[in-house]
């Protein structure tokens, strides 16, 4: 498919650049057409979530595959009436993370279109809690339905000008509201119910709302398998990101699961041996030679290494290296969201160091 949109870039630096931003966003969408904005999360490609065409026009500026489901944006969590059946579960959850960086799976109505569901009787609803995406999704008055803002099987963006590389060209308007604060997409449970009749949830896709913190609200959390390996080919995805190959730089990513005194000889020597690119803790720095090196953050600081890891993993797409190494994140807390997306982004390719 061919496109030439003549897209508009506007970068939003106070509250008047910010309504006019929201305006013209506001009308692309409701106008069928394609929006990007920023989110807490990652940017976001917006379109009508009610109407079908708008949505297939995702699937095509993004290169996605069918049935890869889209998430539906609101303002306030009570939206979800008019498009999905909710229960005292969804509002509880609501009440405790929204708006935020929180999905929830819910059975569709009729409003919502099957190319949004990606053909599933399901649809994914979150609120977020970015001043921009808000204001868009209010001046809109549709659920606007957007997966991340990257051409399918990138990583995803967490700045404007990742967006601008990936979709310039393919969409109709670009609102910079810089980076993203978390750097992760959201969370994403589906309300499942129990043979006694009670509701659970079923971690789909994890990410700044953690399991520990989703059992505050609702005791029983299963984490699907689809987490932390693959979906068989003829599986149906649930959710976004759960199939296919994700947030993959161009050179091939190893994670490296070991010991840090293994890990850090590892890496001195394939220094010396090739091209390689290496996320590495700040600790590692200076045991390292100062080339190709990706510093995501403290050993133990997940949240820094969350925010950083998609913009590392385009930064390393910008070097000349064969092959790119980072650390295997631990299956607890933020970490499992870390673990979740580093996975896909190496086709599940672990190297296991020993002493």
């Amino acid at each position: 498919m061919a496109f030439d949109i003549n897209t508009k870039i506007l970068t939003v630096t106070d509250g008047q650049s910010l309504s006019a931003a929201a305006t013209l966003a506001a009308d692309v969408i409701r106008h069928g057409g394609l929006a990007v904005f920023p989110t807490e999360t990652v940017y976001g490609l917006g379109a009508d979530g009610t109407n079908a065409e708008a949505a297939q026009k995702i699937y095509a500026a993004k290169g996605r595959p069918s049935d890869n489901p889209l998430i539906i944006h609101i303002y306030d969590p009570k939206d979800a009436e008019p498009y999905s059946v909710t229960c005292s579960l969804y509002y509880a959850l609501a009440e405790a993370f929204m708006p935020g960086p929180l999905t929830v799976i819910m059975p569709k109505k009729d409003t919502v279109p099957y190319s949004t569901t990606g053909g599933l009787d399901t649809v994914a609803v979150r609120c977020p809690s970015h001043p921009v995406a808000r204001e868009i999704i209010k001046q809109a008055g549709v659920p606007v339905a957007a997966p991340s803002a990257n051409l399918s099987g990138k990583p995803s963006p967490t700045a404007a000008r990742h967006c601008i590389d990936d979709l310039a060209g393919r969409v109709d308007v670009i609102i910079d509201g810089g980076e993203c604060d978390i750097g992760l997409e959201s969370t994403i449970v589906k309300i499942d119910v129990d043979d006694g009749g009670e509701d659970y949830l079923t971690l789909l896709r994890p990410g700044a709302v953690t399991c520990d913190a989703l059992r505050c609200v609702c005791p029983r959390v299963d984490i699907a398998r689809a987490v932390s390996e693959q979906l068989a080919q003829d599986e149906k995805p649930l959710s976004p990101g759960m199939k296919y190959k994700h947030y993959a730089p161009r050179a091939p990513l190893v994670l490296l699961d070991g010991d840090g005194e293994s890990i850090l000889a590892f890496l001195q020597k394939r220094q010396s041996e090739c091209r390689c690119a290496i996320l590495c803790y700040d600790e590692e720095i200076p045991h390292l030679e100062n080339k190709r090196l990706l510093p995501v953050g403290p050993r133990d600081d997940m949240k820094t290494q969350a925010h950083l890891l998609f913009s590392n993993l385009r930064l390393a797409d910008s070097t000349d290296a064969e092959i790119i190494y980072a650390h295997l994140p631990p299956h607890t807390g933020l970490g499992l969201a870390l673990y979740n997306r580093m996975i896909r982004a190496a086709a599940h390719t672990v190297l296991r160091l020993e002493k």
